[in-house]
């Protein structure tokens, strides 16, 4: 992780905040843009060069395409647009993919090119996506270019989402970036928000993420049927509430400093389709797809054939996106496949069953997917689903899958819990006799929470983010 997580809760958060408040607002994005930098350069000492860089070069591309926009030059715009596309693209590739592609190379035409390692700059993925949507909003008219290079760099660097997102468009806090208004209430928001996120991450994530990481590892012929699922099912939880629980961190800090980001998840796991998952999960993810590569390709506004065409290169490049393996892709292709049958028919099949039904159909094909996304190898792939249907299975049930279900019995039914839109609808129905007593309630609940969060954090060897990765 960039920082310890008790570091950052305890020292730099405090300390960064307390710049931001006690400087003029004036001043507010140099002190956001300081401590980003210092806090990507915490993890990344080279690699920030690389953030600096698509920074610099987009603010410029900005500028030199709102110029030409407004000298009627449409034709100088879009070479400055392809041109910026092209180079973002080329940074993404290189670092994320150079090894995949020569890889592949090697096997295809039986050579034997040297691989250099290079690491991943952490958040490349993102910010790039960041970038690029930018640039692709000031040639489309919907932005005006940023003139002011230190909000441009705020907007890109700041800390909260720089590392696994939200996803934010330059649109989505243009104003913000420049005439934001700091409130007690949006404050106590963003705090809720931070420890509702701390707590999905370390104390449900953690927790469940242990059991997958021994599961995984187990040898064939010491794995039963329902250890696999077990298995799986864990690792379906741990990387909602993680990354889900990232995001509600990043969403609550940028609200500390005055930012309203978007949405990222919408309890995905209680939809009745994959394409209503698809509209919940990692939201803002689908929203830059669709927007920059699903509609300019024509969307659903062409012939059937183009349509399902479109659809299938945007789940390539998802799955693509994710990561530079063919699991990765063929993990993006497999949503594609189902996305595409419920445009064909499925989900008018769908909508006679009764919700529950179409919610345990959704449940097992995206449970089936992460298998795809979690095993690099196709053999990998097959051995574990074929575990899973019990053609290769050792036994149906073991000593394993009996241990972890009982011990973590409690757990299991919270994460299920929390994974719906019940907590906070019970939430909502309690009634306290005074606004004091609620606010007391509220704030002993966080307390509690965080208590937790920190006790675990102190303790904990077992601490990933899995998106820092991606």
């Amino acid at each position: 992780m960039v920082f310890s997580s008790l570091l950052f809760i305890f020292i730099f958060l405090p300390v960064t905040l307390a710049l931001y408040y006690l400087f003029p607002k004036r001043v507010r994005n140099i002190v956001i843009l300081v401590t980003s930098l210092i806090f990507y350069a915490w993890g990344e000492p080279v690699y920030i060069v690389i953030m600096l860089f698509s920074t610099v070069f987009d603010y410029v591309n900005g500028r030199l395409i709102q110029k030409n926009i407004n000298n009627n030059n449409n034709k100088a715009a879009k070479a400055v647009l392809i041109f910026s596309i092209a180079v973002n693209l080329g940074l993404l590739c290189f670092f994320k993919y150079y090894g995949f592609i020569i890889n592949n190379i090697n096997e295809l035409f039986n050579l034997s090119i040297h691989v250099k390692s290079i690491p991943l700059p952490l958040g490349i993925s993102f910010y790039t996506f960041q970038t690029m949507s930018y640039v692709i909003d000031v040639y489309k008219r919907v932005v005006p270019a940023q003139k002011n290079f230190i909000n441009f760099a705020t907007y890109i660097s700041m800390f909260p989402q720089l590392l696994a997102g939200p996803i934010v468009k330059y649109r989505d806090v243009e104003k913000e970036i420049t005439d934001r208004r700091e409130s007690l209430q949006l404050f106590s928001e963003g705090i809720e928000l931070f420890i509702k996120g701390l707590f999905k991450k370390v104390f449900i994530a953690n927790n469940i993420g242990a059991i997958w990481s021994v599961i995984k590892v187990l040898p064939l012929d010491q794995l039963s049927v329902v250890s696999a699922w077990v298995g799986i099912i864990a690792f379906t939880f741990q990387i909602y509430f993680d990354f889900s629980g990232y995001s509600d961190m990043a969403r609550g800090l940028a609200r500390m400093f005055g930012f309203k980001l978007p949405l990222n998840f919408d309890h995905p796991y209680a939809s009745k389709s994959i394409t209503e998952f698809w509209r919940r999960w990692h939201m803002t993810l689908g929203s830059w797809f669709r927007e920059y590569v699903y509609i300019p390709l024509g969307g659903n506004r062409t012939t059937r054939y183009k349509h399902y065409r479109n659809i299938f290169i945007v789940w390539f490049l998802t799955g693509l996106w994710h990561g530079a393996n063919w699991n990765f892709v063929l993990w993006g292709l497999y949503y594609g496949i189902f996305v595409t049958l419920e445009k064909m028919f499925l989900l008018k099949w769908l909508e006679k069953l009764p919700g529950i039904l179409r919610n345990i159909y959704s449940l097992l094909i995206v449970i089936v997917g992460w298998v795809l996304f979690e095993f690099e190898s196709v053999s990998g792939i097959l051995n574990f689903l074929g575990v899973m249907f019990g053609v290769n299975a050792c036994r149906f049930i073991d000593t394993t899958a009996v241990y972890y279900m009982y011990t973590n019995a409690v757990l299991f039914v919270i994460m299920l819990l929390c994974s719906t839109p019940i907590p906070s609808k019970v939430l909502e129905t309690v009634r306290f006799k005074s606004e004091k007593i609620k606010i007391a309630a509220f704030f002993a609940l966080y307390i509690a929470m965080m208590f937790i969060c920190t006790s675990y954090l102190v303790n904990q060897s077992y601490n990933p983010f899995l998106y820092f990765r991606f």
